[in-house]
This record gives structure tokens, sequence and C-alpha cells, in this order.
């Protein structure tokens, strides 16, 4: 008999991406400069940790794959986020694109890929609707 969705959730820790770095210690470098907190699991393995949301960095890199990734980042406030990322002039720095919030259908969105080439996009959503629903994501 095949155990059910709510027994299986109940067990899930985490569930973490796991993220490619073309040159591993300026991507270590460049997350933690946008804040993240490392956290060793192996020479090529480290935990890339936010609060309780996290994302694991490996020493590996397939360019078409990094050109393809992306991660999406719901936050409430996208200009904090924005003037965070701007503040740290990661375009000249590190030779990353960038791109200021911008309204989408769905909500506010700005964005910077990291070193690798996988793209960040860092979102706010609208909020509800009069009938107190939130547009998808």
């Amino acid at each position: 008999m095949s155990t059910d969705a709510t027994t299986l959730a109940r067990t899930v820790m985490a569930m973490r991406p796991i993220v490619p770095a073309k040159d591993f210690e300026i991507g270590k470098r460049f997350y933690i400069e946008l804040g993240f907190e490392p956290k060793t699991l192996t020479d090529r393995l480290v935990e890339m940790q936010l609060g309780a949301f996290s994302f694991i960095l490996q020493a590996y890199y397939v360019q078409q794959w990094a050109d393809n990734f992306v991660m999406h980042m719901r936050v409430s406030d996208v200009k904090v986020w924005w003037d965070h990322i701007d503040g740290l002039d990661l375009a000249s720095r590190y030779g990353v694109e960038t791109r200021a919030p911008q309204m989408e259908d769905w909500g506010l969105v700005a964005s910077v890929v990291d070193p690798s080439g996988v793209l960040w996009r860092i979102a706010e959503a609208p909020a509800p609707h009069s009938n107190g629903d939130t547009p998808r994501q």
C-alpha cells in the first residue's frame, strides 16, 4: 500500500535546490555578500542559508545548466532587496547583470544573475485583490 502525501510531507525537513558554481570560491563570496551564511557540507558543497531558507552551492558547472537555472525568491519588499543589491555594485565587481524592479503581470520583480549565470528573480506579489485572492506565481 502506498503512503499518503500528508504522511510523506510530515517527514520532509528541507528542500534545497543545488546551484552550480563555475568558480566555487567566487560563488561563495558573491552569496555571502548578498547576505547568505555559508555552512560547509564538504569541500565541494556549501549550504547557503538566509534565515529559514537555504540552497546548496556546488563546485560543479555545466554552462547550459547554469544558463537555464532560475531561482525564484518571493519577498515582502523588493525595494529593500534592490537597494541592497544596487548598493553592493555587483555588476561592476562581479561582471554580472542586474535589473531594477519592474512591474510584471503578477507582481514587482528585480533580478540578478550570479557569476555562474544563474538567474535570481526576486519578486513581490501585489496586495491581495478586494475578493481576498492573491494572484498565483
